[in-house]
């Protein structure tokens, strides 16, 4: 082992705060950036708390087959309704911004503050906030009070 050279594996005393450094900043922002904390809980913390259960029964008194299909029909449960929660949201979102866009060339009223205003709709935009343009202005589909036909 003469020609070979020894590699040197010890950090040096600032190379270890140098690392400690990154790691503490690294967790920081992700912590930060991360998963909100909530009180309510998710699919992911129930299927979590069914793993947890099963890693700690008793293995001489595992859990009853009743008892574990019982719990993960809950957890489907969960899983449909999470899904139809989605769906029924982006189904409203596509009827504002549908109840939008029938809004175009008809005369509207709008309750702005204390003031209000009359116009033609000129433009419309989609998404979850649609908005009609009135006189050159955006205006959210809430303010809309009455709508005319020319």
């Amino acid at each position: 082992m003469e020609g070979l050279s020894m590699i040197n594996t010890q950090m040096s005393a600032s190379e270890k705060l140098a690392v400690d450094n990154a790691v503490n900043l690294f967790n920081k922002s992700n912590v930060q950036n991360g998963r909100k904390t909530s009180n309510e809980l998710g699919k992911d913390d129930f299927l979590k708390l069914l793993i947890t259960q099963l890693q700690n029964q008793d293995p001489t008194s595992p859990m009853e087959n009743t008892e574990f299909i019982s719990q993960m029909a809950q957890f489907s449960s969960l899983e449909q309704m999470t899904n139809m929660s989605t769906s029924f949201t982006k189904m409203a979102s596509y009827i504002t911004s549908s109840e939008a866009t029938s809004t175009l060339g008809k005369t509207v009223e709008l309750n702005v503050g204390d003031t209000t205003v009359k116009g033609t709709v000129e433009g419309a935009t989609r998404g979850d906030a649609p908005q009609v343009i009135v006189n050159g202005m955006y205006y959210d589909m809430d303010k809309i009070t009455a709508i005319y036909n020319q």
